[in-house]
């Protein structure tokens, strides 16, 4: 078993002001994302300061939608008890598939102010994704979150304030697999025109897989446990409706066209 690395979760210290990694870790996928965006700025049709505006919705979708979806998913009796609790971000974390929903939300509205096809806009947005899922699995794995059920592998790590026993560092094949490998799946089979929806299909589908596969070596959530059949947890029958959403979108992307790369904004679908 392996020592757990001891990072200090604050970055930077000025006086009062404390600037966190995790926080850093929004920084570093916002930032990418933007750079990325901007580069394919004119897949859309759009001018380059345009990703920004882009990015404000989406950092709004995954705020609000990140923590609200954690409020329901995984904290509603807290949540019901005290509804002022959504406001305690420090107590508590965030939710991918609630920010996932907030995210598909903001994107409907920037797709209508600037008169572009919602999938037109998604298509285009899902590889930048995976930068900031990667980055905020190195932010858990810095805070110590998200610690791997019991093992014995040759890497386990001891989790500080979790007994002496070793497990597996879940964040680290989470950032692998969600971070390296999506990233590279999305960008790859993005560098060529595809059908309109396709890629969109193709991020739901490898994320619900990824996501469903990690979630055998997380431990569970303790306010929940297992939720079903012994093993099921929460994030895997969230991720299921995301495979079967996305295997759908897919099939139904072969009845459109093959979406021109610099296609003039205004199709619908």
């Amino acid at each position: 078993m392996l020592a757990y690395p001891d990072i200090d979760p604050v970055a930077v210290s000025l006086g009062p002001l404390e600037i966190h990694w995790y926080g850093l870790m929004y920084v570093v996928g916002f930032v990418g994302a933007w750079w990325l965006g901007r580069r394919r700025a004119d897949r859309l049709g759009l001018k380059p300061d345009d990703i920004g505006d882009m990015l404000f919705y989406g950092a709004l979708g995954v705020v609000l939608g990140g923590r609200i979806g954690y409020a329901l998913f995984y904290g509603l009796d807290r949540f019901l008890d005290n509804p002022l609790w959504i406001f305690q971000v420090w107590d508590g974390g965030m939710s991918f598939h609630g920010g996932l929903i907030g995210v598909l939300l903001a994107a409907l509205l920037f797709a209508r102010k600037h008169g572009l096809a919602f999938f037109q806009l998604t298509d285009f947005i899902a590889p930048l994704v995976p930068i900031g899922l990667g980055a905020g699995r190195i932010g858990n794995f810095i805070n110590h979150e998200l610690p791997g059920r019991v093992t014995d592998v040759p890497w386990a790590l001891v989790f500080p304030g979790m007994g002496g026993q070793g497990r597996h560092p879940s964040s680290l094949y989470q950032f692998f697999l969600e971070g390296v490998v999506l990233f590279s799946v999305l960008w790859f089979a993005s560098q060529t025109p595809r059908r309109r929806g396709f890629i969109s299909g193709l991020f739901l589908v490898c994320y619900g897989l990824f996501r469903f596969l990690s979630e055998f070596f997380r431990r569970p959530d303790p306010q929940l446990g297992f939720i079903a059949f012994g093993w099921l947890t929460m994030g895997q029958l969230l991720s299921l409706p995301m495979i079967i959403a996305g295997a759908g979108l897919i099939l139904w992307s072969r009845r459109n066209a093959v979406d021109d790369a610099r296609a003039a904004a205004g199709d619908s679908v």
